[in-house]
């Protein structure tokens, strides 16, 4: 007797168990067809009041009382909360107080077999490319190119920074991971590989290190002059904290641009850039690289729609100009994630334009000014790359400052087409 009660206690304990994991659809159908209706209800009541030996449990009356409300409730015609839902409502998601992306901002999916061989180039040798890590939106006109000229920026010393730029979408870190030392043989075997004629570098920022990476790169630098001598190099590098002897040792290392990016006016500097990153040191970087080298060329980037205003980039401008740099590139700042720092402005296509007529007024050598133009902007490298050309066939080694670049490259360094 003991035994049947247990075994039924458990069967009663493991049914209410399973009853309440059920889903609450199954809980509600369950309830409305094992519990009595409401004449059941006052039948069953009437004869359980006839029969002492059974009397009726005090709380059964509430649970009753809800199912009876239920039921009423599902048998009236009356609109529930959903049904006053207007079809037309949307749910707004996401970051619903930014301004939308303009439509010549937008680009497409990258895809294509160049695209892919590059892509399958940068991993099995282990390298990182400025193009992925800061989320390029020309990966796909670049990666994608014909054969001979689709190019990736590599990007050395590793996919994480020291510096935490409010704009930058790198990884960032106080200790990086150690560099790979055989970073500059994988690179200049990847370049040959492309078969290019003209190659950019970028690196990440190491204040970790004593010499902040100059000894790396130049040593990348050295070893794809050995293996593709007709190949010229960009490298965009970090300022080494002003240290000149770490400057010197990148410019004279064999490299034909030397860039270096003010990124904003001086006012916003502060407020976008890393508290070790100064306008002024940038100038003086530049500047220092132009004097132990005369013949290189010098190269920067600022980005639109920072809250700067008009003056302040022409004062910009011309503080380029008058530490000697050649090549200025401009383009609208897009904010890579919701961490970033947001987008104050999206500056209209014939604003860039402007500021591409005017620093041609200044006697830039070249100029590349447009939504989607960036520092490492191919129809740039093709203009700086005839530019070298025709200065080594010439013999000449000073700058041309001022030379108008052709109409090809005009028309798509200023609105690039996707």
């Amino acid at each position: 007797m003991l035994a049947r009660s247990s075994t039924s206690r458990a069967v009663a304990v493991a049914t209410g168990t399973a009853s309440r994991l059920a889903p609450p659809s199954i809980q509600l159908r369950r309830l409305a067809t094992e519990v009595p209706s409401k004449d059941e209800d006052a039948s069953s009541s009437s004869s359980s009041s006839s029969s002492p030996s059974q009397p009726l449990p005090a709380h059964s009356a509430v649970p009753l009382s809800r199912l009876e409300a239920l039921r009423a409730r599902l048998a009236s015609d009356s609109p529930t909360s959903l049904d006053l839902i207007s079809p037309s409502s949307r749910i707004s998601m996401g970051r619903t107080s930014d301004a939308r992306l303009p439509a010549h901002l937008r680009t497409k999916i990258p895809t294509g077999s160049n695209f892919t061989k590059i892509k399958k180039d940068v991993r099995s040798l282990g390298l990182a490319t400025v193009c992925e890590e800061a989320r390029c939106p020309n990966i796909g006109e670049c990666w994608g190119g014909e054969k001979g000229t689709s190019t990736a920026t590599i990007m050395l010393m590793g996919d994480t920074c020291t510096r935490a730029c409010r704009f930058c979408s790198v990884k960032t870190s106080r200790a990086p991971t150690p560099v790979d030392p055989h970073e500059p043989e994988n690179v200049s075997e990847a370049i040959s590989r492309w078969g290019l004629g003209y190659i950019v570098l970028t690196s990440v920022d190491r204040d970790d290190m004593p010499d902040g990476g100059s000894q790396h790169i130049a040593s990348t630098i050295s070893r794809i002059k050995s293996k593709s001598p007709s190949t010229l190099v960009e490298a965009l590098v970090p300022d080494f904290q002003g240290k000149k002897h770490d400057i010197e040792r990148v410019a004279k290392s064999g490299l034909d641009v030397f860039a270096h990016n003010i990124e904003t006016v001086e006012s916003t500097t502060p407020s976008v850039r890393d508290r070790r990153a100064g306008y002024r040191q940038t100038l003086e970087v530049l500047r220092f690289a132009k004097e132990v080298r005369p013949s290189l060329i010098t190269k920067t980037s600022i980005m639109l729609g920072c809250g700067e205003e008009d003056g302040e980039v022409e004062q910009t401008l011309q503080d380029l100009r008058a530490h000697g740099v050649d090549v200025v590139t401009l383009g609208q700042y897009m904010r890579p994630t919701k961490r970033h720092m947001k987008v104050s402005a999206y500056v209209d296509p014939a604003k860039f334009k402007h500021w591409e007529e005017r620093a041609k007024e200044l006697g830039f050598l070249y100029v590349a000014s447009g939504p989607l133009v960036r520092s490492s902007y191919r129809a740039g490298e093709y203009f700086i790359e005839n530019v070298i050309k025709k200065r080594r066939s010439e013999g000449t080694n000073a700058p041309h400052l001022g030379s108008e670049p052709s109409t090809a490259s005009r028309s798509t360094s200023s609105q690039p087409s996707f």
